[in-house]
């Protein structure tokens, strides 16, 4: 075996253990040690005691969370959250933990280890894993969805302001938020905003844990209950924060013409996604895009593949606005 053969398998053997870190994050959340780690460090020991554990155990899983800067152990054996760590509190004011409990969930850990269904047998995984597709598997396991629920917020609040501070939004008219779950981006681009109206769009067990009955918005929002393939509420702006990753292209065409058929003349609809760069550096769309490929149905896309979806519903890509997130915001605008 050559040098540079050693150093490849040495490589490759330590990333195959790299799942081991985030088995870790979830155990350190799923019991709250980050929570006890508020006011300053403790020991192990302490730790245990405060969340029901054995000690031994959770300093092996502290441990390793240090190697990566979540926690730091002291000297005299004691752990404290890093500012990296921070946001694992439960009451952090972008707390991750349900994110994090989301996607370390089985109902994604699973297919993620069997993905090579997906390349032998060209679809998701999670089908023949839970007899039945994930949307269909949410709606008969309401734990599972709580689970998936909760951390979608977790992932998007700390987006949401960037998002719409990013983008020019009108200064009057409806923004429908399409499948906006509880609401946390339409909130952000009603406030300062207030020649606007809203209308999050969504299935009704979703809606009812909505956010928009601020004082901020008062009068400017009402919720509408429906199926988005079937038909969408009359607007001027369309939003569709991670939607369309959901769902094939097909499926994603459908969604966007019935969003065409009920936008006002010069509206707007704006895709919220991440755009896949055509390089070879680390992004976080190319990771998302597998998970998407194990457990549902979907895909990240490119530009091109924006573009290709806009053609066939009837529109076109206007332009494709940045942000400081991971997600660009897509814009179409109908032929």
């Amino acid at each position: 075996m050559t040098t540079d053969s050693r150093a490849s398998a040495a490589f490759l053997i330590d990333e195959a253990l790299g799942f081991w870190f985030p088995a870790a994050l979830r155990a350190a959340a799923a019991v709250g040690v980050a929570d006890h780690l508020a006011d300053g460090p403790r020991s192990p020991d302490e730790l245990a005691s405060a969340t029901g554990t054995d000690a031994g155990n959770l300093y092996r899983v502290l441990r390793l969370l240090a190697t990566r800067g979540v926690v730091a152990e002291d000297p005299e054996g004691g752990f404290r959250l890093t500012p990296l760590g921070d946001a694992l509190r439960t009451d952090a004011p972008h707390s991750a933990r349900s994110a994090i409990l989301m996607n370390t969930d089985r109902s994604l850990w699973w297919p993620a280890a069997s993905m090579d269904r997906c390349l032998t047998e060209g679809t998701s995984a999670f089908e023949g894993i839970f007899g039945m597709p994930f949307f269909e598997h949410f709606a008969q396991d309401a734990e599972t969805a709580a689970v998936f629920h909760e951390g979608m917020a977790a992932m998007s609040d700390p987006e949401n302001a960037p998002i719409a501070a990013a983008y020019g939004f009108p200064d009057a008219g409806t923004v429908v938020d399409v499948g906006g779950g509880h609401g946390g981006l339409l909130l952000e681009v009603l406030r300062g905003r207030p020649g606007l109206r809203g209308v999050l769009y969504d299935q009704p067990h979703v809606l009812a844990g909505h956010r928009l009955d601020t004082e901020e918005t008062k009068g400017r929002w009402s919720v509408a209950e429906g199926d988005f393939f079937t038909a969408v509420p009359a607007g001027d702006v369309y939003l569709l924060k991670r939607i369309l990753h959901d769902w094939d292209d097909d499926q994603s065409v459908t969604i966007l013409s019935r969003c065409r058929e009920a936008l006002a003349p010069g509206g707007r609809i704006l895709v919220i996604d991440a755009v896949v760069p055509r390089d070879n550096a680390p992004h976080q769309s190319k990771t998302l895009d597998v998970l998407l490929m194990a457990a549902l149905v979907g895909r990240e896309r490119t530009e091109a593949d924006f573009e290709a979806l806009f053609t066939a519903a009837g529109l076109r890509l206007s332009r494709i606005v940045p942000t400081p997130t991971v997600l660009s915001v897509v814009e179409a605008t109908a032929v």
